[in-house]
């Protein structure tokens, strides 16, 4: 890897397309070369770089000679195609579509928890789903002390998940609900102003989870190295622009306290207590959104637990960020 190589941005127009550019300002990640791609609508459209025009190019296979490292933020179908094509072109990709992330050979990577893997990849990194990145940030420093055995999560996630078109849907939902207007949705299968709804991912007529619950599911016992985690999950959308919530109650092999769980978040990377009882101050989207760690509150015991081996506790991150832009570039950052 060169000592300032050329970055490629799959998918530059979109909200995480905006955060990688943002995220590699704001981190002063060296840059030779940066190439913004797009759709061929939004080719010769430009963006802002450190005091630079960049103009947006179709993304083509042709597109990748001479990167060296390409950040993927374009969908799971762009991602398929045009990874391998990446790679095949000297590119080491960082993907953040669910695409590659429970392939066997490839990394999925949240480098508070397991950069080591960074140095297996084959091409390809695969950056985690978001839901997983929020809760297992805080629950990773917790599990090495002490393993966690069981896991049940509620989500509640932010438009931003489903990328720019939900967002700017649920502003204009919003407004034409406040002003007594009707509104017809085009991107989210329910009203979205003023309600929230189970996420909107496929569900197995099987099990009855969804696409989101399936893949927190999975990559949560890939990252951790730990097939033997019992995890329920239920992911709800909630009108939140850009940072997701979830609600999580662990149960531990060994007894736990609420002290405990404060001291060994205290330092844990990526991770701000945020945990006021007197004040009724707690984790929220508003406070998470356009930070770069997760929020983590409300920890208590679990009354429904009196073993001892249970903690209860609410956390809260900016999805565009941390859940997405952050947590890539923090792998880019690593190939170097």
């Amino acid at each position: 890897m060169r000592k300032n190589p050329n970055i490629a941005i799959v998918g530059a127009t979109g909200a995480v397309g905006a955060e990688f550019i943002g995220c590699i300002e704001r981190r002063n990640f060296p840059v030779g070369t940066l190439k913004a791609l797009a759709s061929a609508h939004s080719a010769g459209r430009t963006i802002d770089f450190r005091g630079y025009k960049v103009v947006i190019e179709e993304l083509t296979e042709k597109s990748f000679d001479g990167v060296d490292i390409a950040l993927f933020s374009a969908g799971g179908s762009i991602s398929k195609k045009f990874a391998p094509i990446a790679v095949k072109a000297g590119a080491i990709v960082v993907d953040n579509s669910s695409a590659f992330r429970m392939e066997k050979d490839v990394p999925l990577v949240i480098p508070e928890i397991n950069a080591r893997r960074i140095a297996e990849h084959k091409g390809i990194i695969a950056n985690p789903n978001c839901a997983a990145i929020t809760a297992l940030v805080p629950l990773w420093p917790i599990h090495r002390k002490n393993r966690i055995r069981r896991l049940i999560l509620a989500t509640y996630q932010a438009a931003s998940g489903a990328g720019a078109a939900a967002m700017r849907e649920l502003i204009d939902a919003t407004r034409a609900h406040l002003n007594g207007e009707r509104f017809e949705q085009k991107v989210m299968p329910h009203p979205y102003a003023f309600n929230l709804f189970s996420h909107n991912a496929e569900i197995d007529p099987s099990t009855g989870y969804n696409g989101e619950e399936t893949k927190v599911i999975k990559e949560t016992r890939k990252i951790f190295e730990d097939d033997a985690i019992a995890i329920g999950v239920t992911c709800v959308r909630v009108p939140v622009l850009r940072a997701h919530s979830e609600a999580i109650t662990f149960e531990c092999e060994k007894p736990i306290t609420e002290d405990e769980v404060r001291a060994i978040l205290t330092d844990a990377p990526g991770v701000r207590l945020v945990d006021d009882r007197s004040k009724n101050y707690f984790p929220m989207p508003l406070d998470a959104s356009c930070q770069d760690d997760v929020l983590v509150g409300r920890i208590r015991g679990d009354l429904s637990d009196p073993t001892g081996h249970s903690i209860a506790m609410f956390v809260a991150a900016d999805q565009v960020l941390k859940g997405a832009a952050l947590n890539a570039v923090q792998i880019a950052e690593y190939l170097l």
